[in-house]
């Protein structure tokens, strides 16, 4: 008896360069899971429309990475509170009455990577967060849950950092940790962890902050991945930082997405791995 195969896939624009379809081909393949995963580049401003097309289609669920993690929260029908703190979302699944679930998985996969992965513990340390955008909204709950000690947001429309720090300043209360929003050329303390979640690498921009923010051995973070992230990876090579790209928290943040739709949790550090071998060997 042949097994129906479930269609997920990954929005955004640009997407060609997704390793997404890889990640969940993996899973799939370790776990027994029945699923097919694309990518699909939506129009700038026909987000909301992909999203409805590929319902229509028989999609049961799909990754949203930039520019369109902010308009995922208008579209569901119920968020979960990851995504009502954030305002952003990354996940939404498809059921079967017709409505649509948002989630977001990336500040989990993030801190996963970081703290199991990299080995690095996040609790009483002192976090850069560079930008303030969907990438950034998503993963500053998780990153105070995990017991950061002080977190300052950095982002060249001050406007938005601070926006940012109110809507988390409750959770920031609970967790005793201190929230500060400041734009980048204002940082002048150092930190044990920077975590760039700008698109500046998309674009092949600068370095948003001074070389300065780093401590002796401070992991420096890119959230992108591949060629998009060597150039803030360089930089932190050079001034005596520990570099370090977003593969393992896209892999980390799959993982969580998978687990939502499957209901199994994919070996995702033994899919780490491979990826990290294929991409040096």
């Amino acid at each position: 008896m042949s097994q129906t195969t479930d269609l997920y896939c990954v929005m955004g624009n640009p997407v060609a360069h997704s390793r997404s379809p890889a990640i969940h081909a993996r899973f799939a393949e370790l776990t027994g899971e029945p699923i097919t995963y694309e990518r699909r580049l939506v129009p700038m401003d026909g987000f909301a429309q992909g999203v409805r097309d590929f319902a229509a289609q028989g999609g049961r669920g799909c990754n949203v990475t930039v520019p369109f993690k902010t308009e995922v929260p208008g579209l569901a029908t119920e968020c979960s509170e990851r995504v009502q703190l954030a305002g952003a979302a990354n996940t939404l699944t498809f059921r079967t009455d017709g409505s649509i679930y948002a989630d977001n998985t990336d500040g989990l996969g993030l801190v996963a990577d970081i703290t199991r992965n990299a080995g690095v513990p996040l609790a009483g340390r002192d976090v850069l967060l560079v930008g303030a955008g969907g990438a950034a909204a998503g993963v500053l709950g998780p990153l105070l849950l995990a017991g950061a000690r002080h977190i300052t947001v950095a982002n060249r429309t001050l406007a938005k950092a601070q926006a940012l720090v109110q809507s988390h300043s409750a959770l920031a209360l609970l967790q005793k940790a201190e929230l500060t929003a400041l734009e980048p050329r204002a940082v002048t303390a150092n930190f044990d962890v920077i975590i760039n979640a700008t698109a500046s690498s998309l674009s092949g921009g600068g370095i948003p902050v001074p070389a300065t923010v780093l401590r002796p051995g401070a992991l420096a973070y890119d959230m992108m991945y591949g060629p998009a992230a060597q150039g803030f990876l360089d930089w932190a090579r050079q001034h005596g930082a520990v570099p370090r790209d977003g593969l393992g928290m896209l892999v980390e943040q799959a993982a969580e997405a998978f687990l939502l739709w499957r209901g199994v949790r994919p070996p995702s550090a033994q899919v780490l791995r491979e990826m990290q071998q294929s991409t040096t060997a």
